[in-house]
């Protein structure tokens, strides 16, 4: 067969080699991304704390700092939206969160599997019924940002529109006030 070479059947140098050296590189890959990973595990004392939990189909919040503060979020029906709306994306009440300062979202579900994405701010946590999961995070600029359920939760799955709006602290104290 012209396919075989008789001279080279083996080398154990060369495969030693070849399994030894990626060994290597992804040990060291991996030291620094454990690390990592649990530095972004740890949430350093969130000054608010948001629970939010997935219902088929809209989401519950709940400010857990303040006192009876929690409301469902809805899609607004193309047919009840204004003119400046976001079809498939605006909801009745949006969470307000303030810009620069350490917020801890807890999320969960209700009923079935749920994903609470925001992509402009870099969020997506999947919401799992029975559990809580963590995340912390940071709003750096004021402005609304729009997400939705990313996970396929059933039917009207794409109708679990998130809109998030960031505000100074002070503007956020006012609303927070208001509500209570």
């Amino acid at each position: 067969n012209s396919y075989i070479n008789r001279n080279l059947l083996e080398s154990q140098t060369i495969e030693m080699i070849w399994t030894i050296t990626p060994a290597v590189i992804l040990f060291f890959i991996a030291i620094p991304s454990l690390r990592l990973l649990y530095l972004m595990d740890e949430i350093n004392n969130p000054a608010i704390t948001l629970k939010t939990i997935g219902h088929q189909w809209y989401w519950s919040y709940e400010y857990s700092d303040f006192f009876n503060i929690e409301f469902d979020s809805y899609m607004i029906p193309t047919i009840e939206m204004e003119t400046k709306g976001f079809r498939l994306l605006d909801v009745d009440n949006r969470i307000t969160l303030p810009i620069n300062t350490h917020i801890r979202v807890i999320v969960t579900a209700a009923d079935v599997l749920h994903s609470w994405t925001i992509p402009s701010l870099g969020v997506k946590i999947d919401a799992t019924p029975g559990r809580l999961n963590q995340m912390g995070m940071l709003i750096n600029r004021p402005g609304v940002y729009y997400g939705q359920c990313s996970e396929i939760c059933g039917a009207n799955h794409s109708f679990m529109p998130i809109v998030a709006e960031a505000v100074t602290t002070n503007t956020f104290t006012t609303w927070i006030s208001s509500l209570s």
